[in-house]
């Protein structure tokens, strides 16, 4: 990471966002030291509820074996395999055996869905996540993730199709919470026209984050991009320093 880069971000969100928090950045490395690594047990299960220490300032590392959750390993890249009797998990379940989430309508179209659902291997054994101010010279992040209130989102929503033709340079595919911060963005990252991935709708992740925040997760290609973006956008407008108050308000 350049630290002049870095710096200039926290400047730029410092002048137009306040003191809302940091976003948290995702990486992966081939070597770490092992007393980094979390190990089995030593977090909450979900990823998303283990970010909470993150976003407080806390780096995390994990490997496979760091992750318990069957989605949390896949959504990372760890393995490509989901849960046993997934389709069921995800719909109705089986009596006695599953409690189905009911997320979809029928173990039939979670078969469908899997079909063209997503999949990537990690680039390496670890996966890190490190706070925006944490990051050190040797740092490489792939991915971006903003924890956001509406108001928050908005500038950052417009911000992300400031330059672009096309209405849709942020999406919305349905998944898990991690799937919107982590494999969806990074997938986004070697595309030529990068998209941000709006997420934290999954009712099971939301239990983890408090009820006004949503994610916005990106390519840090494309973030670089919307911070030389930031002094010439509507960021200097009267509009913008109006909401700007409000966020300082709702801290």
């Amino acid at each position: 990471m350049d630290m002049v880069f870095k710096n200039r971000f926290i400047e730029l969100w410092r002048k137009y966002f306040n003191d809302i928090e940091l976003p948290i950045t995702f990486f992966y490395r081939e070597r770490v030291e092992d007393s980094d690594i979390a190990k089995p047990g030593s977090m909450n299960r979900c990823i998303i509820g283990a970010l909470e220490e993150v976003r407080k300032g806390r780096s995390l590392t994990l490997n496979v074996n760091s992750v318990k959750c069957y989605g949390g390993r896949k959504y990372l890249g760890f393995t490509e395999k989901v849960r046993s009797d997934f389709e069921y998990f995800l719909s109705c379940g089986i009596l006695g055996k599953i409690n189905g989430e009911r997320y979809k309508k029928s173990p039939a179209l979670v078969q469908e869905i899997l079909k063209t659902w997503p999949n990537f291997k990690a680039p390496a054994p670890y996966a890190i996540f490190k706070r925006w101010d944490n990051l050190s010279e040797e740092d490489t992040p792939d991915v971006v993730i903003f924890f956001a209130q509406p108001d928050v989102l908005s500038g950052l929503f417009t911000l992300a199709n400031f330059d672009v033709s096309e209405p849709n340079g942020v999406f919305t595919p349905m998944g898990s919470g991690c799937s919107s911060i982590v494999s969806y963005p990074y997938l986004e990252k070697d595309s030529p026209n990068p998209r941000a991935v709006i997420g934290m709708f999954d009712p099971s992740a939301r239990l983890f984050v408090t009820k006004n925040l949503l994610s916005f997760s990106l390519p840090m290609k494309r973030l670089v991009v919307m911070i030389e973006n930031m002094e010439e956008s509507f960021l200097i407008t009267d509009t913008w320093q109006t909401l700007q108050k409000r966020i300082k308000l709702s801290g």
